[in-house]
């Protein structure tokens, strides 16, 4: 009896005997693995989270992340002290997460992968990126009155910029101990624009708004300033957006800066042509699943499970909500004063999700008139709005850290 009392121990049955919480988040686990690999919802990123959340939860298996506190001292322990009494996990989320590495490095993929063009040959749709980010900053005062703190709730709120790497820096740097919920509410939602922002549209715009052809109205009202060398405005616009927000907003260069540089590698050509391959496969694809896999580690029973995650949860839906509307109705705004009329689509893809919301644009554009082709319009939008919930993130950090 003894034989099997001790056999019985080493397994994971007693502890979830004892903490049956535990099976909810076995359950999670599964249906971000399910969404990610069977629905194809953001795979890239809901995989290892998903998987994450599983390793977390394996009871004495050690790779749940444990978040620092006064008692405990993590913060003035070396990584060599980290990893010998926390384990691997600890050790990845506090060399890499903790000190805000990896979201910076998927930016600077994520700009070697992005082509500025649409918004160089578009620049007056650009405030409609930043129309966008209105869901941020509501969001954030009705969590404040809900009783989260300042830090907490703007946290939340930049989930309404619908950028993953954006919502996990700030996070990171203001409530980490909310890390894994908000870091999952933001990708879920992404993953769920195709649903959402048609959603939003239906509610908000009329079949005559979404019936402007956009390349009808640059005929009818052609605009008078034309990009004659796009490479070369390709290459300046890189370095003159970073120079502009580093001196602007100095708490946005992490994620801006790496932006602009992976996108200034790409433009120049053939002679930064590995810089561009390592920044848009190799150090794109690790940062991506350390990142994924440490996120997930952070949900355990005791930081999951509570009534703050509920409300992060209903929080980052309004806030994608809003922030989607804000866009449409800048558009609404400008229209009344514009003999050139604009599509409330393009104000809708104001948020980030870059392509995808764009997509999402175009084809209801496409479902209401077969010639109406808008893809190039809103990805100038769209691109802007990247930019526009990095640099709201460096304002939140800067007021609030």
């Amino acid at each position: 009896m003894r034989i099997i009392d001790n056999l019985f121990e080493m397994t994971a049955f007693s502890n979830i005997a004892e903490n049956p919480a535990i099976l909810l988040m076995f359950a999670l686990a599964f249906v971000l693995l399910y969404l990610g690999i069977k629905k194809g919802y953001e795979p890239l990123l809901l995989v290892p989270i998903g998987f994450g959340v599983l390793l977390a939860n394996f009871p004495g298996g050690e790779m749940g992340v444990v978040q620092a506190t006064d008692e405990n001292g993590i913060m003035h322990m070396t990584l060599l002290e980290i990893a010998h009494d926390y384990g691997i996990m600890n050790f990845l989320y506090y060399s890499l997460i903790k000190t805000g590495l990896l979201p910076p490095l998927i930016f600077m993929g994520v700009g070697a992968m992005t082509d500025f063009g649409p918004l160089i040959r578009n620049l007056r749709l650009a405030i409609f990126g930043a129309a966008a980010q209105v869901g941020i900053f509501t969001v954030l005062l009705v969590a404040v009155a809900a009783g989260f703190t300042l830090q907490e709730a703007a946290s939340l709120g930049i989930i309404g910029g619908a950028d993953g790497p954006t919502a996990i820096f700030t996070t990171i740097k203001l409530a980490p101990h909310l890390l894994g919920p908000i870091a999952i509410a933001a990708y879920s939602y992404m993953a769920l624009v195709p649903v959402i922002i048609p959603l939003v549209v239906k509610l908000t715009c009329t079949k005559k708004e979404l019936m402007i052809n956009m390349k009808e109205q640059e005929k009818l009202l052609p605009s008078k300033s034309e990009v004659k060398n796009m490479r070369v405005a390709k290459i300046v616009f890189p370095i003159a957006v970073g120079t502009l927000v580093g001196i602007i907003v100095p708490s946005a260069v992490p994620l801006i800066g790496m932006l602009m540089f992976g996108n200034l590698v790409k433009e120049i050509g053939t002679s930064t042509a590995r810089l561009f391959d390592a920044a848009s496969n190799t150090i794109m694809n690790v940062a991506t699943v350390l990142l994924g896999l440490c996120v997930g580690a952070t949900m355990t029973v005791e930081a999951f499970l509570n009534w703050k995650t509920i409300g992060i949860v209903t929080g980052g839906f309004f806030a994608f909500a809003i922030s989607i509307a804000g866009g449409i109705f800048m558009v609404k705004l400008v229209n009344l004063f514009s003999k050139k009329k604009i599509n409330p689509l393009i104000g809708a893809t104001g948020l980030s999700a870059v392509p995808m919301a764009s997509r999402v644009a175009n084809e209801i554009a496409v479902k209401h008139d077969p010639r109406n082709h808008l893809l190039q319009y809103a990805m100038s939008s769209n691109i802007s709005g990247v930019i526009g919930s990095a640099v709201a993130a460096g304002v939140l950090i800067t007021f609030l850290s």
